[in-house]
């Protein structure tokens, strides 16, 4: 007989997948997490009932950013992230060719001494 393998999700985890199954369906969240849809569905009905709480993981009125207003903020992140990346790229680059430098220097020295 096969063990069966129980798995244990955190409060955080499931307070995103209410979120997401309230977005966008309870199976097709249950598909992208990998979770069972009656695990799904049970925590949907446990954040009802009031014995999940969801935090500021469910979008409520107080607390929702509108899907353009969530994406924009998205871009602007993204594009600071990118300017960063390749900033550290090219801080990379200048330090490698340094490196370089200074250990040709250093076998140019060596080899005079002998």
């Amino acid at each position: 007989m096969a063990k069966r393998i129980t798995k244990t999700y955190d409060q955080e985890f499931k307070s995103q997948a209410v979120k997401l199954a309230q977005e966008i369906g309870g199976h097709k969240a249950a598909d992208e997490l990998g979770v069972p849809s009656g695990t799904i569905y049970a925590w949907v009905k446990a954040f009802k009932e009031g014995r999940l709480e969801a935090k500021t993981a469910v979008h409520t009125p107080t607390n929702a950013l509108s899907l353009n207003e969530e994406l924009i903020e998205l871009r602007k992140r993204n594009k600071e992230l990118d300017k960063e990346n390749k900033r550290l790229k090219e801080e990379n680059e200048f330090l490698e060719e340094a490196s370089a430098f200074f250990a040709a220097s250093r076998r140019k020295s060596a080899k005079n001494r002998d």
